[in-house]
């Protein structure tokens, strides 16, 4: 996400109403903060990121406030969700930006116009309604890591009942379909992982991960005089993606979008093509989630179950390396794995069934110089000792509360209980002393981005909810 909007659509509560008070011995001004913010981003059919930065909804935003609003409005949390999903393609991926017709061209890019080539239609191709007859929505044509499942299982959990049950009922083919593409059109490289096919597909958008791939995409600096960044008018510009990093990006949109966003013979034609371990890890959790929910609504978890293996495996194959004890992403065009240490190779901590030299490998890279976790300050999204670590510049060093919210699971899972709580504690009082920030400076803890951002407070109620089971 590095683009701005001047301002969102305004209807909708402006706080919440009927929030339930805290559960337990627990900090209630940090709760009921919380849970304003997720009330002030309410569209009244779904929540926006942020009313000033990011006014359209996101795709794995969505899945990780639903997270949060499990614990004070577990019916808005289902209507994020089948709000997100009553955009999904016929072919089953899920766009990572369904937009708001009331937001104008000129307060958000890149918007529908840059991402439908001009037309009116969603994308290219599109029907005029959905499968459930409603009215589609205009959307981009790329996806983003595919936490829905987990975040639906985890609504479920938080928020159990008939209701429930009923909403993943619906959900459940359409995630299942989420999948399918995922696992089918983007394996290209044939070995079980997905091929993202855009830096922004990741979520971590300008991390280093990325730069030796991107290297290999020819500048064009004339794009941004066709189409005007508008994120440094009004965020310095040390805070974001360089000029060349940008116009790599919209080069990469471009080529995706101008055919028609086929995934067909993409290892022959796209200039961007690497496996994430971050997406992944995130898929293969997503198949154990859609596990859980299968035995619910009456279906065989086998499936679910034998493609989570199949991608730890594959994980494990492919992009580990045990000289670092992390995993890296790997560029299909040349089969390297970058060398750069970046947080999503710490991810694939999210599987349960992670052999013990990886685990052992991941948790060291944690609580060393180079992440350092403390309770102090959370995991940064980059390795500290690098030569480029920055510590303003995006997912280039910053902390990011999601990334660490997946980690503190994943370190649950693994039965890290003291580690996991020293990084909970970090979270909460990163929050209490700074508020609910986009992100968050590695050093001074001082907030970045957007001041009330939906994600930060969704998953600072499920961290201070906290229940027994991570589910």
């Amino acid at each position: 996400m590095f683009h701005l909007a001047k301002h969102a659509r305004a209807d909708g509560p402006t706080g919440p109403t009927g929030t339930p008070p805290p559960p337990g011995d627990i900090d209630e001004a940090l709760w009921r903060g919380a849970a304003a913010v997720l009330g002030a981003n309410w569209t009244g059919t779904y929540t926006v990121p942020s009313r000033t930065l990011y006014p359209h909804q996101w795709s794995w935003d969505a899945g990780f406030i639903s997270v949060g609003l499990a614990h004070v409005a577990p019916d808005r949390a289902w209507r994020d969700l089948r709000s997100l999903f009553e955009a999904q393609w016929p072919d089953g991926r899920v766009p990572h930006i369904v937009f708001d017709p009331d937001v104008t061209e000129r307060d958000y890019f890149p918007g529908p116009t840059f991402w439908g080539g001009g037309g009116t239609t969603p994308y290219p191709g599109a029907p005029p309604t959905g499968a459930d007859g409603v009215p589609a929505r205009r959307s981009t044509g790329i996806v983003q890591p595919p936490v829905h499942a987990l975040g639906a299982w985890l609504i479920c959990q938080r928020a159990p009942g008939e209701a429930a049950v009923a909403e993943l009922r619906w959900l459940y083919p359409r995630l299942v379909a989420q999948q399918e593409y995922l696992a089918t059109a983007r394996d290209v490289g044939g070995a079980g992982l997905s091929a993202i096919v855009h830096p922004w597909e990741s979520g971590l958008d300008n991390s280093p991960a990325w730069d030796e791939a991107l290297a290999n995409v020819p500048v064009d600096l004339a794009v941004l005089h066709r189409y005007s960044r508008r994120d440094t008018l009004v965020v310095a510009s040390d805070h974001r993606p360089t000029d060349e990093d940008y116009a790599r990006y919209l080069a990469i949109a471009l080529s995706y979008r101008d055919r028609g966003y086929r995934d067909a013979d993409l290892a022959g034609r796209h200039p961007f093509l690497v496996e994430c371990p971050g997406f992944n890890a995130l898929r293969g959790a997503a198949e154990l989630a859609l596990a859980r929910i299968a035995e619910v609504v009456g279906a065989d978890p086998a499936a679910h179950l034998a493609r989570a293996a199949g991608i730890t495996r594959a994980l494990v194959d492919r992009l580990f390396d045990p000289e670092t004890g992390m995993f890296h992403v790997r560029d299909l065009r040349t089969g390297r794995r970058s060398p750069a240490r970046c947080v999503n190779g710490l991810l694939p901590l999210v599987l349960p069934d992670l052999p013990e030299p990886q685990v052992s490998g991941l948790v060291a890279a944690i609580t060393s110089p180079r992440f350092g976790v403390s309770a102090r300050m959370p995991v940064p999204s980059y390795d500290r000792t690098a030569t480029d670590f920055d510590p303003y510049r995006y997912w280039r060093g910053p902390v990011w509360f999601n990334i660490n919210w997946l980690l503190w699971r994943g370190l649950r899972t693994h039965r890290q209980e003291t580690l996991a709580g020293t990084l909970r504690t970090a979270l909460l009082d990163l929050v209490r002393d700074s508020g609910y920030y986009e992100y968050f400076h590695p050093d001074s803890g001082a907030g970045i981005g957007s001041p009330a951002f939906s994600w930060t407070a969704a998953l600072t109620l499920d961290l201070l909810a906290a229940p027994d089971d991570p589910g």
